[in-house]
């Protein structure tokens, strides 16, 4: 790490979120002062655990869409994770979707370079590589066959932010494989923090499909670790450029992430059925790229890691099944109770402010 780099003024949208909430701690832990926070606020009740001191810097609560040059112009880096997040999410209102992930997110890049901003590091997704289609191993100069409005926005959004990059703006996107482990802003709505939850609240994990299509993984610190490693890369490395973020080890059949998480929670069962998959995306990723451009940055984490995290995690907290099932844990379920309830309206904007950090 450049020691200089710690001196940057920092936002990260999204910073309520599964990635935002470790990561701003991740950063001020390798010696980042100067962090702010920026959050819609649409997740503030959905905390698995306390963590002290993780979101105990400045925080802005406010809709990405509604950013102004100006509040932008004290901030040498924009790290943009603040999106409608996953298919199911993105599927509800593909409107309000291509109105946040594509457009507002574009808008966000254009007031950030307006502003003087130099970095900006878009959380972009392996999702956008959709389907296999008789390629065996994606790299980042693989075709992208997005399937969903979700995968779709990253891949517009790609295009889009990376024609604004000059000798003074260097945006950077990072395809994140399928996220998992612990966080204090925890997502039991994806493949292995689902399946472990089922496994502690349950003993069973009964598949109805074959599991048979394939997805990288990577732990959510890794991502963190990603991140941080690209805000301290020489802007000529990163300047446009795509990064898968992962590791090459850590593809998976849906199947064997299911086998693993059964093995590390004791009395699980397991069932796999013989049934094809409603969801037609199966794709499996190379993650040289990154290594071999951003040397410092090494996943540190294996799936096996995570699913034991997680058991400890639900020990230590005696997680109950109530608790895997609330809303906020849930991104549609708690879209849907926003709705339900009148706290955000028909595109999506705050009608009611929560108090941050509940």
């Amino acid at each position: 790490m450049c020691p200089a780099t710690t001196d940057l003024k920092i936002l990260v949208t999204g910073s309520q979120g599964y990635i935002g909430a470790p990561l701003v701690r991740f950063l001020k832990d390798r010696g980042y002062k100067n962090i702010t926070g920026l959050d819609a606020g649409y997740y503030v009740d959905g905390l698995l655990y306390d963590v002290p001191g993780a979101t105990d810097v400045s925080y802005i609560q406010k809709d990405i869409r509604s950013l102004t040059v100006g509040d932008l112009e004290a901030f040498d880096a924009v790290i943009h994770l603040a999106e409608l997040s996953n298919d199911p999410l993105g599927m509800h209102n593909e409107a309000n979707t291509y109105a946040i992930n594509h457009e507002g997110s574009v808008q966000l890049a254009e007031r950030s370079k307006e502003a003087g901003v130099q970095r900006f590091i878009y959380t972009s997704s392996c999702s956008a590589y959709g389907i296999q289609n008789g390629e065996s191993i994606k790299t980042e100069t693989s075709p992208l066959i997005p399937q969903t409005a979700y995968a779709k926005c990253k891949v517009l959004v790609e295009r889009d932010v990376s024609a604004l990059a000059d000798d003074s703006f260097v945006p950077t996107f990072l395809r994140n494989a399928t996220a998992y482990g612990p966080s204090p802003r925890m997502r039991f709505d994806i493949v292995l923090n689902n399946l472990a939850g089922l496994a502690w609240t349950t003993g069973v994990i009964r598949m109805t499909s074959d599991g048979t299509p394939w997805r990288p993984l990577v732990h959510v610190e890794d991502i963190c670790r990603a991140i941080a490693c690209t805000l301290e890369a020489p802007a000529d490395a990163v300047r446009g450029q795509v990064f898968n973020v992962g590791d090459s080890d850590e593809n998976y059949q849906i199947r064997e992430i299911a086998s693993i998480v059964a093995d590390v929670f004791p009395g699980c069962t397991l069932s796999i059925g013989d049934g094809g998959e409603d969801d037609n995306r199966s794709y499996r990723v190379s993650f040289s790229k990154i290594h071999e451009t951003l040397p410092a940055f090494r996943c540190k984490h294996t799936v096996e890691d995570g699913a034991v995290q997680l058991r400890d995690v639900f020990e230590t907290i005696d997680l109950s099944r109530e608790r895997f099932e609330f809303r906020a844990f849930t991104r549609l379920k708690q879209l849907q109770h926003l709705i339900d309830t009148h706290q955000i309206d028909d595109a999506y904007f705050r009608q009611t402010v929560p108090e941050a950090g509940r």
